[in-house]
């Protein structure tokens, strides 16, 4: 019998990993969109308050100045975007409530393809995920 308990317990926590993992996976390309359109609604709910970003410029910066950014430009007319985002090689490692997403950037324009190594930590608070920590590298063909 307690085998039976331990195996359902197992079974349901896997379960619950799984529909994580689905939503992380939803919740980034839901993002990637966004940063398409430079949306600060996205970027926002992405977010959480007290992130650390470490972009692939070399420069930390939290997340009242990666807003400040993105609502000074404000969310682009589709006449305007150049370059699409979308994501390859997407890992996620879950640990209870804090998940790592690591993926490949892909930046697609009609004169260029730019790749960089993105991945950050994420913590799921109030049933929704949100990035703590991001780090973007550039990366070497």
């Amino acid at each position: 019998m307690r085998a039976i308990f331990i195996t359902l317990l197992l079974l349901m926590s896997s379960t619950a990993y799984a529909d994580d993992r689905a939503e992380l996976t939803a919740l980034l390309a839901e993002f990637l969109d966004g940063a398409t359109r430079n949306d600060p609604a996205v970027h926002n709910k992405y977010w959480a308050e007290e992130l650390i970003y470490t972009s692939s410029a070399g420069r930390r910066f939290g997340k009242a100045e990666l807003m400040q950014g993105v609502n000074s430009r404000g969310e682009l007319p589709a006449a305007e975007i150049n370059m699409r985002y979308s994501s390859e090689d997407l890992q996620i490692l879950q640990y209870g409530d804090t998940a790592v997403v690591a993926f490949t950037l892909v930046g697609t324009s009609a004169q260029e393809t730019l790749r960089f190594l993105n991945s950050g930590t994420f913590v799921k608070r109030n049933g929704k995920w949100q990035a703590v920590n991001w780090q973007a590298t550039r990366k070497l063909d």
